[in-house]
């Protein structure tokens, strides 16, 4: 972790980031195909520290496009604020967290058998804007490389 991390500042807003987007899971997810952007509805499953966690299947087109370029870009919105992260998925989420997440889920245990039978990836926000239109004037927070 960078020295950002150590601000009371960073880490009350930091904090602000994290339980919104604990809240508004649901999240506008774009990857790359064919250098054009590609957009589906995901959901986060979990937030562990500073990085996100996700499920998907291996036949399904995102997960090609993970690998081909594993660069995203995510937003969550609700009412007045918006939350927009970008950064490199990783597939090398620990066994346990898999487990817990198809575990935590109704909705992975009804389409899959099991939680081996899906793909799990972490995406650490190296990139996170924060903008609330509510106050006048709006807020910006931006991290930069919040982890590296």
């Amino acid at each position: 972790m960078n020295q950002l991390n150590n601000n009371p500042f960073y880490k009350m807003n930091m904090e602000r980031v994290i339980e919104f987007l604990k809240i508004y899971k649901d999240v506008a997810f774009a990857t790359v195909e064919d250098n054009k952007p590609k957009l589906r509805v995901f959901q986060i499953m979990k937030i562990i520290g500073n990085e996100l966690y996700f499920a998907t299947a291996a036949r399904k087109e995102v997960y090609r496009q993970l690998q081909s370029n594993p660069f995203v870009e995510l937003l969550a919105m609700h009412e007045n604020i918006s939350v927009r992260v970008a950064g490199k998925v990783m597939f090398d989420v620990n066994d346990d967290i898999c487990k817990a997440i198809y575990n935590e889920n109704a909705i992975l245990q009804r389409l899959y058998a099991d939680y081996t039978s899906m793909v799990y990836f972490r995406l650490p926000m190296d990139y996170i804007d924060y903008y609330d239109l509510s106050p006048n004037p709006p807020l910006l927070l931006h991290f930069p490389e919040t982890q590296k």
